[in-house]
């Protein structure tokens, strides 16, 4: 009888250990999952300043793209051309998706940015408005043109004149950094009012003031104005104006600002620039 009672016992010790086994077991395996879970969870914020009414548009394209890979893509919208560089600097920012290159360049070069270019994506071609002219040829002698007062668009605008025509630049001179200066000849001794804040100018037409006045792309079409269709003279698509995806040094390697980029890239979103914009916004991939 006690053989078989110390039998008994042995037998139930044996089956609690395995049940604590399993139990244990059990608890690891349900552990592995959450973890795994967890790390499947996982995902990446992408905050990224863009340029209201046109470069927060484009990016929101690209925001269902970059979710089911695990990137939440957060867009700041900006009406400035100031702020987005001094909050990327901040670390507000891990990009920004408003400026070309020669004004990423200047702000370099005068601030001390440690940035870089990620990736062009598109170029506004930058427009000569009128609301008292239908072309350049009837601008009178002495005409005013209105154009932004900010430094790293002024060869851009005198190239798009002396293209048109109605100046001649200096030989020999980078035309991106052109000044006032460097025009050597103006048939038309045309008045250029370079003291306008590059946000006032959609107003400053609408209003009538100048003769003629110069918008870039991206404020004109946040204003209604189509480029195509209102503009009486317009930039060519071979700009080097290119707009692009702007970082701070240390993340040009960041995978999710190249995975960003490379979206941007793709056919689907060049496709979509062409369809809303009608080749007033030009993609490029580069």
């Amino acid at each position: 009888m006690k053989k078989f009672l110390s039998f008994l016992l042995l037998s139930v010790v044996v089956l609690a250990l395995a049940a604590c086994g399993a139990d244990k077991e059990e608890t690891n395996t349900s552990n592995s999952a959450a973890d795994e879970g967890d790390k499947s969870s996982e995902k990446t914020t992408l905050t990224v300043g863009a340029s209201n009414g046109l470069h927060d548009l484009i990016l929101e394209q690209a925001q269902p793209i970059l979710a089911e890979e695990g990137i939440d893509l957060v867009i700041e919208p900006y009406q400035d051309y100031v702020m987005p560089n001094q909050d990327l600097e901040s670390g507000d920012l891990d990009a920004n998706y408003f400026q070309h290159i020669p004004y990423l360049e200047t702000e370099i070069a005068d601030k001390g940015y440690d940035f870089v270019n990620a990736g062009g994506i598109h170029i506004e071609p930058m427009g000569i408005y009128s609301t008292k002219y239908k072309s350049l040829d009837e601008l009178p002698e002495g005409a005013t043109i209105i154009f932004s007062n900010n430094p790293a668009e002024q060869g851009r605008f005198l190239s798009l004149l002396e293209a048109q025509g109605l100046i001649k630049l200096k030989d020999g001179i980078d035309k991106t950094a052109a000044t006032l200066d460097d025009i050597v000849e103006n048939p038309k001794k045309l008045n250029i009012d370079v003291n306008s804040a590059p946000e006032m100018l959609v107003t400053y037409y609408e209003e009538g003031e100048g003769d003629a006045v110069v918008i870039n792309s991206n404020f004109a079409i946040d204003a209604g104005i189509n480029p195509m269709e209102d503009s009486i003279a317009i930039e060519g698509s071979e700009s080097p104006y290119v707009n692009i995806i702007a970082v701070r040094a240390e993340d040009k390697d960041n995978k999710a600002i190249k995975r960003l980029v490379e979206v941007l890239h793709s056919d689907k979103i060049q496709q979509f620039i062409l369809d809303e914009w009608g080749g007033a916004v030009v993609p490029v991939n580069e």
